[in-house]
């Protein structure tokens, strides 16, 4: 549901835990929490569990978020911030971002403001921007497909 607040926009989402009650310190980068959840939930919980992920690869936090605050702006000036229009949205712009942080460690946010259009200038397309290899990714053995263009076909596309 999506729906704006006091001027914010908020996209509500649901997903429906197998907990009793949820303690204060929950994480969604714990892999146990999907394991009785249908499908449905668990994509409704992947746009939650990229954002904490992202943060954990990234070497500063605080960094990558003002970069990416940068970023999102430059885009929405220029109309090109909308899944839904066939640009990039939030998780796309964030995944490019936390690339140039993990090649760019120890830059400052507007030198990796200049660092992001510089990089992806150059990028060999299509090749994938990864965070890090699908092997590295935790399973627990889920039966949810994991995004992977060398073995998907599918996935070569989007």
């Amino acid at each position: 549901m999506k729906f704006h607040f006091k001027g914010i926009e908020i996209d509500l989402l649901f997903a429906r835990l197998a907990l009793q009650s949820i303690p204060d310190n929950l994480t969604l980068g714990d892999i146990d929490l999907l394991k009785n959840l249908d499908y449905k939930c668990v994509k409704s919980l992947n746009g939650c569990r990229v954002t904490e992920d992202i943060l954990t690869l990234v070497p500063k936090a605080e960094s990558f978020r003002l970069a990416l605050r940068a970023i999102k702006l430059w885009a929405k000036r220029r109309g090109t911030y909308s899944n839904s229009l066939g640009f990039l949205g939030g998780v796309s712009w964030a995944i490019l971002m936390a690339r140039v942080c993990q090649l760019y460690p120890k830059a400052a946010p507007a030198t990796l403001v200049q660092k992001f259009f510089l990089v992806f200038d150059q990028w060999k397309w299509p090749t994938p921007v990864m965070l890090r290899h699908p092997e590295d990714i935790p399973s627990a053995n889920l039966p949810f497909p994991v995004w992977d263009s060398r073995n998907n076909p599918s996935d070569r596309a989007h």
